[in-house]
């Protein structure tokens, strides 16, 4: 299944570290997001758009449990 994939190069460089914590912190983030998955020359992620998208699904997860905790919380403290 993953005869083409090696883990030994998954991250292996800074870019790709790079890309994967912009689109992480961007979903945190409350301003409109600052990188689109274009062909652009300019943007920090071109090459690595996987790794970003990657970290926008991390960054998403990683909100919904923050919000489920907060509603926890509140939950506690008020009733």
């Amino acid at each position: 299944m993953f005869d083409g994939i090696k883990l030994r190069t998954l991250l292996s460089t800074p870019q790709e570290w790079h890309a994967l914590v912009i689109g992480f912190f961007e979903v945190l983030c409350p301003w409109p997001a600052q990188y689109m998955v274009l062909p652009a020359e300019t943007s920090p992620v071109t090459g690595e758009e996987h790794y970003y998208l990657a970290g926008r699904g991390l960054g998403f997860i990683a909100l919904l449990l923050i919000l489920i905790g907060l509603a926890k919380l509140i939950k506690e403290v008020l009733l």
